[in-house]
């Protein structure tokens, strides 16, 4: 007869690390990626966090960019339809061996990468943002205090 399974042994397959996300019978506290909201509760005060004027002015950053650039680039990406639409006739103009609307198209493409690398570069300073409101909580960059 087989000993009596251990009920905190990791019954997936050996990968090298503990990759239990089903728990399978696990009596020990699950690890931090594998706990459920009702575990991982209380790991950031979020009032203290909201009442931080350096988070309200993060929210203000974030949404002085991420509003005028998102209207921009749906107002550039139905300018197309719309344009080809109300005004065929200068969208038939020719550019070399195309018309506008085939460069318009084309420009789309370009421009969508250019908002991606203003975005990039904007994201990076949200991140040093929250990265000192991070630091003056005294919570570890990887979220958890406890």
């Amino acid at each position: 007869m087989p000993d009596k399974p251990n009920p905190d042994r990791d019954l997936t397959a050996a990968v090298g690390a503990e990759t239990d996300v089903a728990r399978l019978g696990h009596s020990s506290p699950p690890p931090a990626h594998e706990q459920t909201a009702d575990e991982d509760v209380d790991v950031v005060d979020w009032d203290r966090v909201a009442a931080m004027p350096e988070f309200g002015a993060l929210l203000k950053a974030k949404a002085a960019f991420i509003v005028p650039a998102s209207l921009f680039f749906v107002v550039y990406y139905f300018a197309l339809p719309v344009l080809v639409g109300w005004f065929p006739e200068l969208m038939e103009k020719r550019i070399g061996p195309v018309n506008l609307a085939y460069v318009f198209a084309l420009s789309q493409f370009f421009m969508a990468w250019a908002v991606a690398f203003v975005y990039l570069r904007k994201a990076a300073k949200f991140d040093d943002q929250a990265n000192a409101i991070i630091a003056q909580l005294g919570t570890p960059k990887g979220g958890q205090s406890k």
